[in-house]
């Protein structure tokens, strides 16, 4: 819980009660079927969370497509996130930012083949997948645990190693959206960001706070930041990272994403001279931002200088209208990929596609 939380805990705590209790009724009301939930016969995998902030969903769904999309035709549908449309819209190359949100269209222009939809009614944006995209195999539900109008057929439950849940409480005096309980709802459970030097007993005391059932799956998966890459295609020179730690650059990290601690943990260790400058998750960036970030990379010492974002920024820097040469010849986005620890990659490949090729509920997996 954040300082500024604590200072106004007489109001947040007993807003969360309330919160809470709304948020029980509701989940009673759907297992209980008064509240009804849609089943489709085509495979819906979910993959969301249970707290707010990034919990690492849009690489994890990156996982999910580079696993399947070589055997399956595949559609990704989002609500998307503060974008400035309200319905359905099937994406394209050319659509941007501000009609789908920034996470379709990274996955858009990462993955031009496979079908990305956005639609604040998941049911509603289903079926129009299923009417517009001929041969569908399966259907990615972004950022959906909470949408229970519509019943998965897999559910996988991300949660980030770095927010614990047995120290968390319901917002807005936490973060989590509902109670930890409904952990039991997923099939998988992922414990993303996970350091790859986690101790065995760490690990043991983790499982055993999070009350994980028989039937259930439990992974850890951790980051993989790969080498950076141009923010705009004019720029032709690409670095890589055993460059830039040998070059021990001034660099200045500038993200609008909800947890860019682990970034900043990893280019610490390449850079003595490393400055930060936080937005708000999926900020959409203005000239006033521009100047500051201008500003804030001039000010930096040394020869060597550049701005480090993130992937998810990257989208929207691409459509802005920036002039100034020099600022795009240093700006870089450090991609990341999805790694399973312990050895368990081949297991969950397995698990994930026979669940897609039965075409059928899953059937809690096997063990």
């Amino acid at each position: 819980m954040t300082l500024n939380r604590r200072k106004i805990a007489f109001i947040t705590f007993p807003l969360s009660l309330i919160y809470g209790f709304i948020v029980s009724i509701r989940n009673i009301l759907f297992d209980l079927k008064i509240l009804k939930s849609t089943d489709f016969s085509i495979p819906v995998i979910s993959v969301g969370n249970i707290t707010v902030g990034g919990t690492g969903k849009t690489p994890h769904i990156e996982y999910l497509i580079r696993l399947l999309s070589d055997e399956f035709n595949i559609a990704v549908l989002s609500r998307g996130y503060r974008r400035r449309t309200r319905n359905f819209i099937l994406a394209n190359i050319k659509s941007n930012s501000i009609d789908i949100g920034d996470e379709p269209k990274q996955l858009k222009q990462k993955f031009p083949d496979v079908h990305i939809a956005v639609d604040r009614k998941r049911v509603h944006g289903i079926r129009r997948l299923l009417e517009s995209v001929e041969d569908l195999n399966v259907i990615l539900l972004d950022d959906a645990y909470q949408h229970r109008y519509i019943k998965p057929g897999m559910s996988i439950l991300l949660i980030d190693f770095n927010q614990p849940l047995s120290s968390d409480h319901m917002l807005p005096f936490g973060n989590l959206r509902e109670s930890k309980h409904e952990i039991r709802r997923a099939d998988i459970v992922i414990i993303t960001k996970t350091p790859k030097a986690l101790k065995p007993i760490e690990r043991k005391i983790l499982i055993k706070e999070l009350k994980i059932l028989p039937s259930q799956f439990l992974y850890f998966t951790t980051y993989e930041y790969m080498n950076p890459e141009p923010v705009f295609t004019d720029n032709k020179k690409s670095i890589v990272l055993t460059d830039i730690k040998n070059a021990r650059p001034s660099i200045l990290i500038v993200t609008g994403i909800a947890q860019s601690a682990p970034l900043f943990k990893f280019l610490k260790s390449f850079s003595k001279t490393i400055d930060m400058m936080k937005f708000p998750d999926h900020h959409f960036y203005t000239s006033e931002d521009l100047i500051r970030i201008k500003s804030g990379f001039t000010s930096l010492n040394g020869k060597v200088k550049y701005i480090l974002t993130t992937e998810k920024d990257a989208v929207r820097f691409r459509e802005m209208q920036i002039s100034d040469n020099e600022l795009k010849l240093c700006m870089y986005f450090v991609p990341v990929e999805v790694k399973f620890l312990y050895g368990v990659t081949k297991k969950f490949n397995n698990d994930i596609i026979n669940y897609v090729k039965k075409n059928k509920r899953i059937n809690r997996l096997y063990k």
